[in-house]
Parts: C-alpha cells; structure tokens; sequence
C-alpha cells in the first residue's frame, strides 16, 4: 500500500461513531412531495389537476393530492388535501391513509409524522352512484 492509501485506511478505522458523524437535513418541501406521493399510492384517494389557482381544475384520481408540511426538529406536522372516490366509508379510508401516510413518510425521511390532518375536498361518485342521485 501507498502511504496515501495507508493514511486513508487509519482514518476510516479511527471514524467517529455514526451517532456523531453529523446530520442530514431534509426541506419542508421535500417532506411534502413525498407525502403528496405516498398519499396517491394510497386507493380511492387522488388530486385536482389542471386549472390555474384552483379554477378549471378537474378531480382526477392519476394526480398527487397536495400536501404542506411544518418541521419541528424530527417531527413533521402534515396536511393533505385529497379528493376520494365515493361511495366508501370516508372514515375508514381516511384512517387507513392516515396509518398508511405516517408509517411510509417516516420509512422514507427517518421523520416522525406527528400532526397530520386530513381535508377531503371533493368526492369522485362513481356513474351507479351518479344514476342512483338523479
């Protein structure tokens, strides 16, 4: 071995433990599109798409639902906005996103998903349904 070989080997055996090594930070932003992406894995929930600040916007269940994100530390507080295929039991679905958002957020960001609140903006009846209303 070379002696710039050898000073590297010394020092990689002489590293700090991991729990000193430093910390890596992860944006606000960053949490959120993971959050947004998480979130349409998630079945019967989708996002409004298109449109321009909200107006011509069309429910469309192939778009990310939105996401905003505030970061405490290692905790992250989460709001989604989703728009969910109707009929199903709103509150069944909204816990198991809940469930499935937190537990995928934290795998993928190493964050805690305190506060994570869920808005339903609009519901998606499916065209039984829509016969059924008229």
């Amino acid at each position: 071995m070379t002696t710039a070989q050898t000073d590297l080997a010394d020092r990689g055996a002489a590293a700090d433990p991991v729990e000193q090594r430093g910390l890596t930070t992860i944006p606000a932003s960053v949490v959120e599109r993971i959050a947004e992406q998480v979130a349409s894995e998630y079945t019967h929930v989708g996002g409004a798409a298109g449109g321009l600040l909200g107006v011509g916007a069309r429910r469309d269940f192939g778009s990310r639902p939105s996401a905003t994100c505030d970061l405490y530390g290692t905790v992250a507080a989460l709001r989604l906005d989703v728009g969910v295929a109707f009929p199903v039991d709103l509150a069944d679905t909204c816990r198991g996103l809940r469930a499935y958002v937190r537990e995928r957020v934290g795998e993928l960001t190493g964050l805690q998903v305190g506060r994570l609140d869920i808005e339903i903006s609009w519901l998606n009846p499916g065209i039984a349904t829509r016969g059924a209303l008229r």
